[in-house]
């Protein structure tokens, strides 16, 4: 068998295991959550709440209510939400493109300003470039998204139209363009920190090598030397860190959509938390889980193929 084939399978291989763990943890967890799914501001009668377990399966022993789960999830069910009856497939199928199209966008405002910065700040090392460069990331990394969307909503949301009488950025919803960029950009904005940061070590340590000061022996321009040569090999930590910023960006938007009351997983993530709908929280729990480890696995092999000095069996050349 090829090389790049059984490390392929292997990386699956842990995938499932890791998922598999992710399910039996996140099962057993939400079955210790003090509290009752059927149980709300008021007490209902013992036999009502009988015949709710019963329906439910609840009324058999944890082990046995896992290897139904289990059998479940091999047929593509999660279950009915103990909250509102819907399937947990069409909660996630309703709710996960808003999550979806909000990181990306906000992976997209967190890779190329962050690159900026840490390019400038490079090129600028020491000077007032760099300082300001890297009190943005300082802010990225320190404030969390959920401050950092308070202070946008206010300032960009609310103080913009008051000094101007426009609607230039939409406080609340998505569902205009100009509702789309304030969300987007608060949740960015802590990777946006991470890569600049991390673009900003990456590029000093690519423009001291030897293979820099031949191109400018060699009489390059500046522009040449950064975007064809530095940046071009500078980016890879970055690309490696890609991953992890996903799953950063996937958990941080259940706060900024629940500050711009964005429709997304965040929402029915928080309710099925506070009512216990235990199905809803594993199934959606299961869900993430197992698109940030497609992510990881996505990333890993991407590097491989960005990279010619990267093997997929884990080594260089």
């Amino acid at each position: 068998m090829p090389k790049q084939v059984s490390y392929i399978l292997k990386r699956l291989l842990y995938s499932l295991i890791t998922i598999f763990v992710l399910i039996a943890v996140t099962f057993g967890l939400m079955h210790m959550v003090p509290g009752d799914p059927f149980v709300g501001a008021k007490a209902i009668p013992q036999a009502t709440k009988d015949a709710l377990y019963a329906k439910y399966g609840l009324d058999k022993p944890l082990f046995v209510q896992f290897i139904v789960y289990i059998a479940n999830i091999l047929h593509g069910d999660l279950g009915v939400s103990l909250a509102d009856k819907r399937a947990v497939t069409d909660i996630i199928g309703q709710a996960f493109p808003v999550s979806l199209d909000l990181g990306i966008r906000s992976l997209i405002f967190a890779f190329f300003i962050g690159l900026l910065l840490g390019v400038v700040a490079s090129i600028h090392r020491g000077k007032a470039g760099d300082t300001a460069a890297m009190f943005v990331a300082l802010i990225g990394v320190s404030v969390p998204s959920f401050i950092i969307g308070a202070l946008i909503q206010y300032f960009l949301g609310l103080k913009l139209y008051q000094a101007t009488g426009v609607h230039v950025f939409a406080l609340i919803g998505w569902d205009s363009p100009n509702s789309k960029i304030l969300p987007a950009f608060a949740l960015a904005f802590g990777s946006m920190a991470t890569i600049s940061r991390l673009m900003r070590t990456s590029m000093l340590d690519v423009l001291s090598q030897d293979y820099i000061k031949t191109a400018k022996a060699k009489g390059l321009s500046r522009n040449q030397i950064i975007w064809k040569h530095a940046v071009r090999n500078a980016i890879m930590p970055v690309v490696t860190v890609m991953g992890p910023l996903v799953a950063a960006v996937l958990t941080g938007a259940f706060v900024v959509e629940n500050i711009f009351t964005i429709p997304g997983m965040g929402k029915y993530f928080v309710q099925c938390v506070q009512s216990n709908d235990y199905t809803v929280i594993s199934g959606t729990t299961l869900f993430y889980g197992a698109f940030l480890v497609f992510a990881n696995f996505v990333v890993d092999i991407v590097y491989g193929l960005i990279d010619p000095r990267v093997k997929l069996t884990g080594g260089r050349e």
